[in-house]
């Protein structure tokens, strides 16, 4: 009676062995850390209680939800820059299979859009002292979205009004950013829509934590999910006056509490993402979708969805709704805000122009003013045909549509006519084709003068585009970096305090 057990428990043992050895992945833990920051004790101006309360709160939650969680309260700016650096060496340490997580309650800036988190020192006398004393937001997301991670997931309660009094110029609320533009993986959540204010709340935590606190211990609920209610629950503690906004790349399923959905495999593409979901969505579909619906379902389905065609549809099939006034000021406002962000995106002179000329009127008119100024005075702005005639030759397309002709003070480089000239006798006429034995051009010395062919001597136009966009391309791309293969193109950049990066 004995054998037969203990062949069948030896046989259990292998067979639980053998399971182990063929799916390591789905034994092994996801590993959670979390980077909590609170910023209420600014030194400047008034204190943010509440701020510190969401910290703790958020910690704590965090903390059952399986997070190793860092709380790192009321920091200046080198201990916050000091308290990211720490954490991003953590989450690289844990590995591929990480959630990386940062929470961040306090005060938010948005200067010529970009965003910074301000630390309690910070005490600016202009606007131009934020990029030197505050945190960039994209220095944050730049620094964990370089790091192999399985998901990288930012909650910012830092929408509350501006307290400085020498930034009167400061754009409302935070600027949008696009996780689609970064690293995939990555999944943003403001407390409030881009350009609006967050409220402080009038209890123990800001109306966003207080919701999050709440609907995120809510078990087997994606985080696509958790957020949809967050934002509906605030829409409706603050009469409409406060919808929270996200963007997510994710690409693989998240949640707070509760098993892995899919058995931890990736999500199928965009299935994860509202802002691809939505995006195919039009406001006909949307029409379809709330045609006949009581109005307030239809506002929960549309705040829920939080894109413009969806308050679009409600505007126009509840236009007597006591809501709709509300929907149609943040669907202005989202209008606005996408139109600065692209300007921004594009940085130049017509973008902005574009800008004001729709919202003259804006919180953002007197920034597109000083952003306008200043690409007006960058000189790779100019149109091509100011500029001297190398550069413009460099800069032309390789087609041979047109055949510009150099000046005739164009000096050329001998040590360049030689491929030159080879070029141009890379096309001979037909006639010479018929010479067998002909002896090897004899190629003239550095001293000795180049003959210019022209079109007028028999010789083909794109030959000498050929030509002259060797010429040119190499003595440009030596002197000033902008010449490519021939005069094919010429690319330069910039960045506005380091961050953005733009073509012309």
């Amino acid at each position: 009676m004995r054998r037969p057990a203990l062949s069948h428990l030896i046989l259990a043992s292998s067979l639980l062995a053998l399971t182990q050895l063929m799916t390591p992945t789905q034994a092994a833990a996801e590993a959670r850390l979390a980077l909590v920051i609170g910023q209420s004790a600014y030194r400047t101006v008034p204190e943010l209680p509440n701020a510190s309360n969401d910290a703790k709160g958020m910690a704590e939650m965090l903390g059952n939800a399986g997070f190793n969680v860092t709380a790192a309260p009321n920091l200046s700016q080198t201990e916050m820059r000091q308290a990211i650096s720490d954490f991003a060496g953590k989450v690289s340490a844990s590995g591929t299979d990480t959630v990386a997580l940062v929470f961040y309650a306090g005060h938010g800036l948005q200067i010529d859009g970009e965003n910074y988190l301000v630390p309690v020192d910070l005490d600016p006398k202009r606007e131009a002292d934020i990029p030197l004393q505050g945190v960039r937001l994209n220095d944050l997301l730049n620094t964990l979205g370089a790091l192999p991670t399985k998901a990288r997931i930012f909650m910012l309660d830092a929408c509350r009004n501006n307290p400085f009094p020498a930034l009167s110029g400061a754009g409302h609320g935070l600027a949008v950013v696009d996780t689609k533009a970064g690293a995939p993986g990555t999944f943003i959540s403001y407390s409030t829509s881009p350009g609006a204010e967050a409220e402080d709340g009038n209890g123990a935590d800001s109306p966003y934590t207080t919701a999050a606190l709440t609907v995120a211990k809510q078990p087997n609920i994606p985080i696509e999910e958790v957020f949809k209610r967050i934002r509906i629950s605030v829409a409706q503690s603050t009469d409409g006056r406060q919808i929270p906004w996200e963007s997510s790349s994710l690409t693989t399923d998240f949640k707070f509490f509760g098993a892995e959905s899919n058995n931890g495999q990736p999500a199928a593409p965009g299935s994860n993402s509202m802002a691809l979901a939505s995006a195919t969505r039009s406001v006909e579909d949307w029409r379809k979708d709330l045609q006949g619906k009581d109005a307030k379902v239809a506002y929960d389905l549309v705040i829920a969805d939080d894109t413009v065609p969806a308050y679009q549809a409600y505007i126009e099939l509840y236009a007597q709704d006591a809501r709709t006034p509300r929907l149609r000021t943040v669907m202005e406002r989202r209008r606005q805000m996408l139109a600065w962000d692209r300007a921004v995106a594009i940085n130049t002179r017509a973008s902005y122009e574009a800008y004001l000329a729709n919202w003259d009127n804006s919180d953002l008119a007197a920034t597109a003013r000083r952003m306008l100024l200043r690409v007006q005075n960058r000189n790779f702005v100019l149109p091509v045909a100011a500029v001297a005639a190398p550069v413009a030759v460099a800069m032309a397309p390789t087609c041979p549509c047109s055949t510009p002709t150099p000046p005739a003070t164009t000096p050329i480089n001998p040590t360049v006519a030689p491929m030159i000239k080879k070029r141009v006798d890379d096309t001979p006429p037909t006639t010479k084709r018929k010479v067998v034995d002909a002896p090897p051009k004899r190629r003239p010395p550095p001293d000795e003068p180049v003959v210019e062919h022209t079109q007028s001597q028999g010789v083909p136009p794109a030959a000498i585009m050929q030509g002259i966009g060797i010429g040119v391309g190499i003595g440009m791309g030596m002197g000033m970096g902008g010449g490519r293969g021939g005069g094919g193109g010429s690319e330069m950049g910039h960045g506005d305090y380091g961050g953005r990066g733009n073509r012309y």
